[in-house]
């Protein structure tokens, strides 16, 4: 590889740079500058006479860009704004490299707020989701708004007034939307949707009995085998889990609900790599008792089940509000209202009652006016509950409280989400969301 000590000129809006093919070669083979090297690192001889490449773009971005591939670090002068060095960046392909000096690999016990949002409508949100690049989307009613990394909002997905039960990145460019059936008017499932025009691309129908139905579908999940489950609820017998395929959309399966037990009312869904199962829990107060279940679809069997139906219920134990699969340790993890954390051990085949971790316990003083249910996560190791306007972040073997993440405008949170190393907190009361992020480490 002989690129370390050549040196390549630039010529761009008329400005004359230079660096080395080592600088450009940083940016990545995928990148727009990766394209002037061979298979061996190389580069690729391609200039004017005065052995300039020339590039119609800016090129005070240029220079901006060019030190961030040189040090790993982004400084952005007052009066370059950031939009255009994204434009930029994007033309480069080097996009990747400014996220990555934004902000650090995700880290809960490190979060920051970077900034707070203010939805487009009034009300309640229903549901908040971050996106594989850093943007997120938004349910609210029956619109979906979805923001891009830079939270600039793309056209808004309107449902035509159904209501937006659950919604879901498939990747960047896509998502799925889970609605309600209206009565008479045959609509209501799944669809996948453009995040960037929020063109219709096509939608998930389920068939029973060799006919197309109507139906609810309610939670979504997601296998890195590009299937979509949801469950499902119809006025037939369409009640269960639906499993379609995300590149077809077509319907590839379909686990009926047991008699007894409830899956299409489902509130979660989580699908687990590593055994090949569906976690599809149903909790009050959708229903009147918790029903959480691990679903094998190869075998049509459930290999697990626990419900709180029948069990008496203590004053400081009341009723599970979320729950969570923890593959690492064959564990399912539970939240009830005062955010205790409790376990059942997925390792034994008949599911044993819950062992509550009374140390979770963070509740202090009085509930507020209006009150959200308690939310978890589970990312890099470590355990996130939600609780009213602030976020509990757990580590270790024990799941010991490590840190607390709170702000006081807009209420509740009645949702937050993990991804594109960003964390989102949606409010209940003022539409606002969050958006937590972890400091990018100092270069020495």
């Amino acid at each position: 590889m002989g690129f370390q000590t050549d040196r390549v000129k630039f010529n761009v809006g008329g400005r004359v740079m230079e660096t080395t093919a080592t600088t450009l070669a940083n940016a990545g083979r995928n990148s727009m500058f990766g394209a002037m090297f061979d298979d061996n690192w190389n580069l690729i001889l391609s200039s004017n006479k005065e052995g300039e490449r020339f590039l119609d773009r800016n090129p005070d971005c240029f220079g901006i860009l060019l030190d961030l591939l040189r040090t790993g670090e982004l400084h952005i002068p007052p009066n370059i704004p950031e939009k255009l060095l994204y434009r930029e960046a994007l033309y480069y392909g080097v996009l990747d490299h400014v996220r990555s000096a934004k902000w650090g690999p995700f880290d809960g016990n490190r979060l920051r707020l970077s900034q707070s949002l203010q939805g487009q409508a009034p009300g309640d949100g229903t549901a908040i989701r971050a996106g594989p690049d850093g943007g997120c989307c938004v349910a609210h009613g029956s619109m979906v708004h979805v923001y891009d990394w830079m939270l600039d909002e793309h056209p808004p997905l309107n449902l035509d007034y159904q209501r937006v039960n659950d919604v879901g990145w498939v990747d960047s460019d896509n998502v799925v939307i889970g609605v309600s059936e209206r009565l008479g008017r045959g609509d209501g499932g799944m669809g996948l949707f453009s995040s960037h025009s929020g063109e219709l691309r096509y939608k998930f129908q389920v068939c029973h009995e060799n006919q197309v139905k109507s139906y609810t579908a309610g939670a979504l999940s997601f296998s890195s085998d590009y299937k979509i489950f949801s469950s499902c609820k119809g006025r037939s017998n369409e009640y269960g889990v639906g499993v379609w395929d995300q590149v077809t959309g077509k319907q590839i399966d379909f686990f009926s609900e047991p008699l007894g037990w409830s899956l299409g009312d489902a509130d979660k869904l989580q699908w687990l790599e590593g055994c090949n199962c569906l976690l599809v829990a149903t909790m009050f107060p959708r229903k009147d008792n918790c029903y959480i279940s691990l679903l094998d679809f190869r075998e049509k069997k459930m290999v697990w089940c626990w419900s709180d139906v029948g069990a008496p219920f203590a004053v400081d134990e009341k009723r599970v509000r979320d729950a969570i699969a923890m593959e690492d340790n064959s564990s399912i993890c539970v939240v009830n209202e005062f955010e205790d954390l409790g376990f059942m051990d997925l390792r034994s085949s008949a599911a044993t009652g819950i062992r509550w971790s009374s140390r979770s316990r963070l509740m202090k003083g009085k509930m507020p006016e209006e009150p959200c249910y308690p939310k978890l996560a589970l990312h890099g190791g470590q355990l996130f509950s939600s609780m009213n306007d602030c976020i509990s972040v757990f580590c270790g073997p024990e799941w010991v409280l490590t840190s607390r993440l709170r702000r006081s405008y807009g209420g509740s949170i009645c949702d937050f989400s993990i991804g594109g190393d960003r964390l989102f907190a949606l409010h209940s009361e003022e539409n606002v969301f969050d958006i937590w992020e972890t400091p990018t480490p100092p270069i020495i």
